[in-house]
């Protein structure tokens, strides 16, 4: 019996949209658990519906049926998105510190944790730069600090790394799991990279093509720093990608 905390209980999830007199389904019959301070993956391929499901959680799209249930009630969630939603005529400091500052915290205590921040994702310096000044990896920390910045018991990361270049994409893979280490928070990563998935999970939820189900779920008992090339990192990759139908 798995005696790790559960932080969230997805049960029977399933989403239908409709379109033109018909019922398009997005999401089928998902069920998972979330344990406390995981970095859980979700995969799957292009347009299957990871999406929806992580605006089930979210709260953005109501289940058309079965229940998501947060432990104590409390849907406390910090987002990153895939693109970078940064808002352009704020600076670092002010976007980092939006949470905060619409909840009320006075100002020395919200600049106090937004530099924390700032200096954690490896920012110090540009607090007072404007995102048209950063590169596309660099407005990514923007939002990871952003999102730390508003305390979430659970982090949702959509894809968050799918617009940038190979070797952006690995130095942020490589960030997100130090500040993770560092803070540990609970973290939900979709992708559709199956590296990217091997490389950052505890556990990942393989999904299937649309409509999304649970196809499998794979515990990745690998140490950190991983390597790429390490033979047990190739088996698992090829195991995950001899029972998915596309490639990720």
């Amino acid at each position: 019996m798995d005696e790790r905390k559960v932080k969230l209980q997805v049960r029977s999830a399933a989403k239908s949209f409709s379109a033109r007199k018909e019922i398009f389904e997005a999401v089928n019959d998902v069920s998972l658990d979330v344990y406390e301070n995981e970095f859980l993956v979700i995969l799957g391929p292009g347009q299957c519906g990871k999406s929806v499901l992580l605006n089930m959680i979210s709260g953005v799209e109501t289940p058309t049926a079965g229940t998501i249930a947060f432990t104590g009630g409390s849907r406390n969630l910090g987002f990153v998105f895939q693109k970078t939603a940064v808002f352009p005529w704020k600076t670092v400091m002010e976007n980092v510190e939006l949470a905060p500052q619409i909840k009320g915290m006075p100002k020395a205590e919200r600049r106090e944790k937004a530099r924390y921040l700032i200096e954690l994702v490896g920012l110090t310096g540009f607090e007072n730069a404007y995102p048209r000044q950063l590169s596309g990896g660099m407005k990514q920390r923007v939002g990871i600090a952003r999102a730390y910045c508003s305390d979430p018991d659970i982090l949702l990361m959509d894809e968050p790394f799918g617009a940038l270049d190979a070797q952006t994409r690995y130095q942020m893979e490589e960030e997100v799991l130090r500040i993770w280490e560092k803070e540990k928070r609970t973290v939900i990563f979709v992708t559709n990279n199956i590296e990217e998935a091997v490389y950052l999970g505890d556990r990942i939820i393989l999904l299937s093509e649309c409509p999304a189900r649970v196809k499998a779920v794979y515990p990745i008992d690998l140490p950190r720093p991983r390597d790429y090339i390490d033979p047990a990192f190739l088996r698992i990759r090829e195991s995950i990608e001899a029972n998915t139908d596309l490639a990720l």
